[in-house]
């Protein structure tokens, strides 16, 4: 008998995740998919947008993974990957579940251009973490000025298209501005 056992891989941890997030969206009673009754690839700019498989967000969860991947490297240089990409999806999957509490929903409704915001579906938040997971294992394989350079692309493509980003996002959860508001409005 190994004095060891064997290390998990990244995709039986992503899996292992995944499910929990699940179990505990469905039991707050999430929908599925979209409550429009369809699933698709992308959700155009608007209130189904969060609740299709992915989204203008969907780039802002894969630098949800640089980050991690970065901040976990640093704070525990030591430290294999299987446990910090456990760290990182654990704090990704609560932020999801976070998110989808209505105390955080309403925040997204008066702080930020997000007015029809109803939360989003299990399978966009799935879909979050699995960008979240891809940005941290893509992150691991890159050199850091590529990883910076994917998330400042990432973070300015959004801004351009939508007037919204993750930067963005985290200002105006944290301290909403007007003048920010109101160039999001257009």
């Amino acid at each position: 008998m190994p004095a060891t056992l064997p290390r998990p891989k990244p995709l039986v941890i992503l899996l292992a995740v995944l499910l929990a997030t699940i179990a505990i969206l469905w039991a707050m009673g999430r929908p599925p998919i979209c409550t429009c009754g369809t699933v698709e690839l992308w959700g155009e700019v608007g209130p189904k947008q969060s609740q299709m498989l992915a989204d203008w967000y969907s780039p802002s969860h894969i630098v949800h993974g640089f980050i991690f991947y970065a901040l976990l490297r640093w704070l525990w240089p030591s430290g294999r990957i299987e446990p910090r990409f456990l760290i990182a999806l654990l704090v990704e999957a609560g932020w999801e579940i976070i998110e989808n509490t209505p105390m955080v929903i309403d925040r997204y409704r008066e702080a930020t251009i997000a007015l029809g915001y109803n939360g989003d579906s299990v399978i966009n938040s799935v879909s979050d973490i699995a960008m979240m997971a891809l940005g941290f294992l893509v992150a691991r394989r890159l050199p850091v000025w590529v990883s910076v350079a994917l998330a400042i692309t990432l973070e300015l493509a959004a801004l351009i298209v939508i007037r919204d980003n993750l930067t963005l996002n985290i200002i105006m959860l944290v301290a909403p501005n007007d003048a920010i508001r109101a160039w999001q409005a257009g």
